[in-house]
This record gives structure tokens, sequence and C-alpha cells, in this order.
């Protein structure tokens, strides 16, 4: 992993650990969270939630039908989660790996993302969609029920 390669994006969220994990981890809560409607909304997710377990998210995106695949590689709960990530909307795309990490302290969680495997120029534009994935995630936990 080098920096020109690699994503990182840091927030804390008042919310636990577990609850977070839950999030991010659970398909009936993750499609609730994981959009903003007219821009992009995943729809729909599958998931097997073991190392070597593969996972799908359907939806759309700026009108268009978008999937994105992966497979887990590391699940410790409640403060890792790594999983690989390939698009299909962008043409030139390779699986990457995303490694979410959560620290809590007191009822408040820093969640740590980074996104490594970034070799294109189109595939490091990520940087832009994580920012706002980790707001709505922020603001799911701050507003949802745990189911």
């Amino acid at each position: 992993m080098n920096a020109s390669d690699t994503i990182v994006e840091e927030i804390t969220i008042n919310g636990t650990a577990e609850r977070i994990f839950e999030a991010l981890t659970d398909p009936a809560q993750r499609i609730k969270w994981w959009g903003g409607e007219g821009r992009f909304q995943m729809t729909q997710m599958e998931s097997d939630l073991r190392p070597g377990g593969k996972w799908i998210m359907r939806g759309v995106g700026y009108g268009k039908p978008v999937i994105v695949v992966g497979e887990y590689r590391r699940i410790e709960r409640p403060h890792l989660l790594v999983f690989t990530w390939l698009p299909d909307w962008q043409e030139d795309a390779t699986e990457s790996l995303v490694r979410f990490e959560l620290e809590e302290k007191e009822g408040v969680t820093t969640v740590r993302l980074t996104h490594s495997g970034l070799i294109s120029e189109a595939s490091r534009e990520h940087h832009k969609g994580w920012a706002r994935i980790l707001a709505w995630l922020r603001a799911y936990i701050a507003t949802a029920n745990p189911r």
C-alpha cells in the first residue's frame, strides 16, 4: 500500500462500535443508509458475512443500474471489517481493498476507512464518494432504530 493508491477518511460518530458494525454488515440496514435519493442509492444487498464470504450490492447511480461486488477478508466484530471492492460502473476497475476500523470511547466511535489498491485516476475518485457514504452512516446512526 502506498499513499498514491490509497484513500483514508476518518469521522467520529455518536454511537457504539457494535451499533456501527451492525449498520455496516446487516444487509437490511445497509440499504437504508447507503445512498442519497436521486443520486446514488443502493436497493439490495446480499452478504455471506464470514472470511471468504461474498457480498453484492445493487442499486441506481445517477439514473443507471450499478453493482458492487466483493469478498470479506477479515471480520473482527465490532472493531474491524475488511473486504474487496469491485464496482461495475468504472470501465478500468480492478479489485481493491476497503478497511473499516472502529474504535469506541465512551459511546463515541472513531470510524477510519482505508481504501487501497486504487491504481487508476478514475478509481481514486472514490474519495469523493467515501466522504458522502460516511456522512450517510453518521446520519443513519443518529436517527435510526437498530432494525
